[in-house]
């Protein structure tokens, strides 16, 4: 890649960092990354993400722009209210980097579609708020071998991980089972702490900006646990589960037609 002057200008910042340069920023240039949920955790990554030059960004959001949103969903406004998420989250980006390749997928992930997503990128980034389709990217991304970054937020507390698909600790390594339905409180029943959101939002970010440019240490094998009321970090030591249903010796889920089962 031959940055032009307008580029070298853009990404100077990165371009004297050693650990990114100009062979980091090409590879930026070069990945794809999904982006699934355009909310809280979506819009730091989808902001950070575009302006760090990644050169496409697959966005997938099948819900419109709701005032409750605006709380901690900081790539929409009021002006966009009752709009496409994708289309107001997208015009953002351009507005930040038209230099970005942009696909917008504004469908329910699930089935058949959600696996030809997945399959058509780098890396994929979990930005949902909901177990079914959380476990259903964990299991698609083991299945296939792609690289996840997971975040999860609820009311003044967030967590985030970096899956390497089925080499390192997976989602169902640590929680085996998907919660039944109305034994764990929604972030519309509980509450979220807005800048929860940007916190845990801004680390998948940097997860999926070092994965790419092979810079650091990924969250492989570790939970980084964030708790915004006592402002404190934990780090959780994790490891690959022996009788993990997606990665484990004796997996039970063995197909995309199989992700994301109970």
């Amino acid at each position: 890649m031959t940055l032009d002057p307008e580029e070298r200008e853009r990404y100077a910042r990165h371009l004297v960092i050693p650990e990114l340069g100009e062979e980091g920023q090409a590879k930026l240039a070069a990945a794809s990354v999904l982006v699934v949920g355009t909310g809280g955790l979506g819009s730091p990554v989808l902001l950070y993400l575009a302006a760090a030059g990644v050169g496409r960004l697959g966005i997938v959001d099948g819900d419109v722009v709701e005032l409750s949103n605006l709380q901690r969903q900081v790539i929409h406004a009021s002006t966009d209210l009752g709009g496409r998420k994708v289309e107001s989250a997208a015009a953002k980006l351009r507005a930040l980097n038209p230099g970005v390749a942009l696909d917008l997928h504004d469908l329910t992930f699930t089935g058949e579609a959600a696996a030809a997503l997945v399959a058509d990128y780098d890396v994929i980034v979990s930005a949902v708020d909901n177990f079914p389709t959380r476990y259903l990217l964990n299991d698609l991304c083991v299945l296939t071998r792609k690289t996840l970054v997971e975040g999860a937020i609820l009311r003044f507390i967030g967590l985030a991980m970096t899956i390497d698909g089925g080499e390192s600790a997976c989602y169902r390594c640590v929680f085996p089972e998907m919660p039944a339905p109305g034994t764990v409180p929604t972030p519309a029943e509980a509450g979220v702490f807005g800048p929860v959101a940007g916190t845990i939002g801004c680390l998948q970010a940097c997860e999926v900006i070092k994965v790419v440019a092979g810079a650091g240490v990924p969250l492989y094998d570790r939970m980084l646990q964030f708790d915004a009321l006592a402002m404190s970090f934990q780090e959780v030591a994790l490891g690959r589960e022996p009788a993990c249903a997606v990665c484990g010796e004796h997996p039970t889920i063995t197909s995309p037609a199989d992700a994301g089962r109970v």
